[in-house]
């Protein structure tokens, strides 16, 4: 079927409900839709179309349609509203009670069958969808009983699993009996008598009524009547016999007395047979009521089984945990899905019991792991990024690179900007070997950030990093970093990740690059913090590499001005001249009294590569806390800060 806005999606394991058929007595009352709408409507739908993340502006646009009976508005009201919050069966029901009073019954069923395609564990939804057709269906004709039949085996399918099917099994059975079918209302009897449900002992209780109500030729099936009653008759024709043997023992020598015949069932037959029905099925009812038993607290434990935008508590979530770690230990495959899936109804907005759900299937069936995936972010999770990206990296461990690409590049139309999203992309790429989709999506991303130069900075430094480590191309990398300085100049990462680019280039042709990125850094609104270590790692640069002398003399003039300019006592840090007491004070401090004679060699820095950033609840990035990436000072870890105590036996002291 099609299904209106994709709402609707088949859960794997569920049945396909049928398709409403049309009948000839269905009036043709379907108005037209055609014309304006309520000013007040329009009103309404707007705040609703604006904000659609606000479930009260929902709520609210709802019941004022069902205040004014406007089908048209209530149509185009509960159709996007469901296409959104599929898991409200009760506003399923009033729309197929909407479409009903109308007059369109076809319109009605497709209604309830679109909404048990996307909560097909709703109890409430199959009974009214049953009721509907019981209301709606002409029992006369022969083709109806069936078909209602059909919907009941649909329905126990589906949601008879559950522990609060009771009433839809109770349904079954009483519709069996009202057709004359005693048997056939046994056999569901049967059924439910194996199902672990909050009225196990009913089930129980009405299936000894409809058996001592009855004749048992009439409840039984028609092998285990004649199996029983062979059986009791021949206990029967066991007990005559010893009976017969001691009343020849007592009459008289010679006489014997005739066979008795076997006439029609006597009451004597039927209620052994009854007996021994009950004795079976009591076995069935034991092993049932320990399964009752050992879920039972669990079941108490859960407070709110339906879905709502509400926040659920920290113990509400942990019952959902305990109860799926307690029956994934058990095993038993189908009380697994069902509980998983009553679990998605409460907390459908809470990513954990989605991955987990989709993990357990995906070690059984991709396929339905891939549909768990789809549902949570096409339905009900559109705007996370982080269950977007699992489904991605799913897609790609099963060598689905198509659809790895079509999830992120939709999670990134609906919510754009993330620079999580972006950066998983190129890494996408880059691991299937399409290195220059991978730069083209990073140099899109600088491109459309300009505007925002914190974000333009940490794609530039993406771009450059991948340019100069995987394309082996250290100019184009050069010219993102100084294109990027030259809208941001006041950005102390660009200015390292350009040193280190040229740091770690070929050293017989680096000494005039690197000393005009020190200038230039030092020219630049910088901490003197920051400008002092790009000093130093320039001067170390230098004096390691450098074939000129005035190279190295004059980094080192440039960085004792900058010393002089920081005070006199961090210069005094810096040339280890301070007391013993001073120089303890500090990581700085110590590490400026270590021997002189045994200085660190500094490794060559990599471009930095801080972490993606981080996204809000609402799926926004916080680009805000680009900065915590960086709070060490980027050589601190070098041994840059205090290395320069050799340097006072080379050069004199400006």
């Amino acid at each position: 079927m099609a299904e209106k806005n994709g709402a609707a999606t088949e859960v794997p394991g569920a049945p396909v409900c049928p398709e409403p058929d049309s009948r000839a007595s269905q009036p043709a009352a379907e108005e037209e839709e055609g014309g304006g709408l309520p000013a007040e409507f329009e009103r309404l739908w707007k705040a609703a179309s604006d904000n659609p993340q606000n479930f009260t502006s929902w709520t609210d646009l709802l019941q004022y349609c069902e205040q004014e009976g406007n089908i048209a508005a209530s149509r185009r009201a509960l159709e996007t509203f469901l296409a959104r919050y599929p898991l409200c069966y009760g506003y399923w029901k009033k729309f197929a009670d909407t479409e009903r009073r109308a007059g369109c019954n076809d319109r009605a069923e497709q209604v309830c069958v679109q909404g048990l395609q996307g909560i097909p564990l709703s109890v409430d939804l199959w009974i009214h969808y049953i009721n509907l057709l019981l209301g709606t269906l002409d029992m006369n004709l022969p083709e109806s009983p069936p078909r209602i039949r059909s919907v009941f085996e649909d329905a126990v399918r589906a949601a008879g699993l559950d522990f609060h099917s009771d009433r839809l099994w109770d349904l079954y059975v009483e519709w069996e009996k009202e057709q004359g079918n005693m048997r056939k209302a046994t056999a569901v009897l049967d059924r439910v008598l194996k199902v672990p449900t909050q009225l196990y002992n009913t089930h129980y209780d009405k299936f000894k009524e409809h058996l001592n109500s009855n004749e048992p030729k009439e409840v039984l099936s028609t092998e285990e009547y004649e199996e029983l009653r062979a059986a009791c008759r021949q206990s029967q024709r066991a007990k005559r016999a010893e009976q017969s043997q001691e009343e020849t023992q007592e009459g008289p020598p010679g006489e014997e007395k005739p066979p008795t015949p076997e006439g029609p069932d006597t009451e004597e037959l039927k209620q052994k047979i009854r007996e021994k029905v009950l004795l079976q099925r009591d076995k069935v009812y034991q092993e049932n009521e320990e399964q009752v038993r050992k879920r039972w607290h669990f079941e108490d434990a859960i407070k709110r089984p339906y879905f709502h935008v509400k926040p659920l508590d920290h113990l509400q979530l942990q019952a959902w945990h305990s109860y799926l770690d307690w029956e994934l230990a058990e095993l038993n495959k189908d009380p697994v899905r069902v509980l998983f899936e009553r679990c998605l109804i409460a907390c459908a907005l809470y990513e954990e019991f989605w991955t987990r759900y989709a993990r357990y299937l995906e070690s059984h069936n991709v396929e339905e792991a891939r549909a768990v995936f789809k549902r949570a972010c096409e339905i009900h999770l559109t705007r996370r990024p982080n269950i977007c990206m699992q489904w991605a990296t799913f897609e790609e461990r099963h060598n689905n690179l198509a659809e790895a690409r079509r999830v992120l590049a939709a999670i990134e139309s609906r919510v754009p900007g993330l620079a999580v999203v972006r950066l998983r992309r190129v890494a996408l790429e880059r691991r299937a070997g399409q290195l220059d989709q991978a730069v083209a999506l990073l140099q899109e991303a600088v491109a459309e950030s300009k505007e925002k130069p914190t974000l333009h900075a940490f794609y530039s430094i993406k771009l450059a990093r991948l340019l100069l480590k995987l394309a082996r191309n250290p100019s184009k990398a050069r010219k993102v970093l100084q294109e990027a300085l030259e809208i941001n100049p006041n950005n102390d990462k660009l200015h390292i990740n350009l040193l280190e680019l040229e740091v770690s280039g070929d050293t017989w042709a680096s000494d005039e690059v690197v000393q005009e990125c020190v200038t230039r850094a030092l020219a630049a609104p910088l901490t003197p913090q920051t400008k002092l270590l790009l000093s130093q790692r320039g001067l170390q640069f230098v004096e390691d590499y450098s074939s000129s002398i005035k190279s190295v003399l004059s980094l080192y003039e440039g960085h004792q001005k900058l010393l002089q300019e920081l005070g006199g006592a961090k210069r005094e840090a810096e040339n280890g001249d301070g007391d013993a007491e001073k120089q303890g004070k500090g990581d700085e401090d110590a590490s400026a009294a270590a021997p002189a004679e045994a200085p660190q060699a500094a490794p060559q820095v990599p471009i930095t590569t801080p972490p993606p950033p981080v996204t809000d609840m609402s799926g926004h990035s916080t680009y805000g806390g680009y900065g915590s990436w960086y709070q060490q000072p980027q050589y601190g870890s070098y041994g840059y800060q205090n290395t320069w105590n050799y340097n006072q036996g080379y050069y004199p002291s400006s």
